[in-house]
């Protein structure tokens, strides 16, 4: 199995596995404990905490290990509004965010509080000028991640941290993605991320807070971690997680270099192999290993089965994947197509040859699947007769309203109009994409009886 989805989680890194079994025979102990065993739980922590701030570049007592990446950001983003509870009510965060931080927003909405977000680029990509204009007087926190996790898009943390600098906001950020491969810059006043992002094991995160920032960290107090993380620490597993976060560093800069060629590959050749498909996310600033593809007239979960049968292990953001049946929050927000969204992200070691097995095997891949859903060809033939002008997709999902309308459309007259019927949310993302895709306009959208009319002009 060619393992494609580091970004979801990491394989466990061999010297992750090292440090974990030789630290289940000296860190079970009480760290809190003098005796001698608890002294040796406590020296090993204290290592991992110095290591781990080394990495990120802060000091050792601002950072504490919490249970996982999603229990950081939720400590973090409420601690942080607390702490500054007299500054106001208000929380910025950008549209494209981890569910984690969406969730704390979501939370801190219901509770009275004031919620901003900021909107990205076609590329996933904030402007620092979006953060600027959403500051307000009683802004408490502004949250941004470093990278995304479904397109690779990377963000300017360094400018958006001095407009929140300039502000007097901190700015908290989710470096979960980009933690391997090196220290977040800039002015940034909070961090979380996750150990099996990077291949450490799963059930550890780290929260950093700066000095300075004013923070109450929420719930019952307690006396480990600086009362940011109650609980037991988990030492081999914090051990574990800071011996593979150096590993990983070690390898960046020349796993970066090869990794970021083999994405490049796949960014440039899928086009060209198969039909109708859209590279989503920042082609330049973006991760190392992750590459955002997405296919007309596909079903997601059809897709990543098929590749799953033929040995790839890929996640995907498309509607036709989610129990919602809505696309992803993030695809949404990036205003591009979302069916048969698939996102290729490459863990350390991945060999060239996988690459190369999966370029050859996605195309046929992609037209069988299309086969099944009776998908028109990439070059359809101009009916004999006009098609109805009223598709009528109530009822069916994604992606079969983008299908029944690319089946009509060549039938219809230039400057002729076309009205989808649909009840899928998707379609009010993929039909201005498909439009986008094929050169046609979008006119909009209107009410219908059932569902929504998406409006089509043809151009040519």
């Amino acid at each position: 199995m060619a393992y494609f989805d580091a970004a979801s989680a990491a394989p466990l890194h061999p010297v992750a596995r090292q440090a974990l079994l030789a630290a289940l025979d000296d860190g079970w102990a009480d760290p809190a404990r003098l005796y001698r065993e608890g002294r040796k739980a406590r020296l090993l922590l204290d290592a991992a905490r110095e290591a781990a701030a080394e990495a990120v570049g802060c000091r050792a007592d601002e950072l504490v290990f919490t249970p996982s990446g999603t229990r950081a950001v939720h400590t973090g983003v409420a601690g942080a509004l607390a702490g500054r509870r007299r500054a106001g009510r208000h929380l910025i965060v950008s549209a494209v965010e981890h569910s984690s931080v969406l969730h704390s927003a979501e939370a801190f909405e219901a509770e009275g509080g004031s919620v901003t977000q900021v909107p990205v680029h076609r590329t996933g990509a904030v402007s620092p000028s979006g953060y600027a204009a959403a500051l307000r007087a009683d802004t408490a926190l502004a949250v941004l991640q470093s990278a995304n996790h479904e397109v690779g898009t990377a963000q300017p943390v360094a400018k958006v941290a001095e407009v929140c600098r300039a502000a007097g906001v901190p700015l908290l950020v989710d470096a979960a993605q980009s933690l391997g491969w090196g220290p977040v810059e800039g002015g940034w006043s909070l961090l979380a991320a996750s150990a099996h992002k990077w291949g450490g094991p799963s059930g550890v995160g780290l929260l950093v807070v700066r000095k300075g920032v004013r923070f109450a960290a929420q719930g019952p107090a307690d006396e480990r971690e600086s009362g940011r993380a109650p609980g037991f620490e988990n030492i081999p597993a914090v051990v574990a997680a800071v011996a593979s976060l150096r590993a990983v560093r070690a390898e960046a800069a020349q796993e970066s270099v090869r990794l970021r060629e083999l994405t490049e590959r796949i960014r440039a050749r899928v086009p060209r192999l198969v039909p109708d498909v859209e590279v989503v996310g920042d082609p330049e600033h973006r991760l190392p290993g992750t590459v955002t593809f997405s296919c007309l007239y596909v079903d997601g979960e059809t897709l990543l089965h098929e590749l799953d049968r033929e040995g790839f292990a890929v996640s995907s953001g498309s509607s036709c994947t989610s129990s919602t049946l809505t696309p992803s929050h993030v695809l949404k927000a990036m205003g591009v197509l979302s069916e048969g969204n698939v996102r290729v992200s490459l863990p350390l070691g991945t060999a060239e040859e996988d690459v190369e097995r999966f370029l050859a095997v996605l195309p046929g891949v992609v037209a069988g699947v299309r086969d099944k859903l009776g998908a028109p060809a990439a070059a359809a033939p101009a009916a004999a007769e006009p098609a109805a002008l009223v598709v009528d997709a109530l009822g069916k999902r994604c992606p079969i309203p983008v299908i029944e309308l690319a089946k009509v459309f060549p039938g219809v007259p230039v400057g002729g109009t076309v009205r989808v019927l649909s009840d899928d949310e998707a379609a009010r993302l993929d039909i201005p994409a498909w439009c986008e895709m094929r050169g046609q306009e979008y006119v909009g959208e209107e009410p219908a009886d059932r569902g929504t009319a998406y409006l089509v002009r043809r151009l040519g």
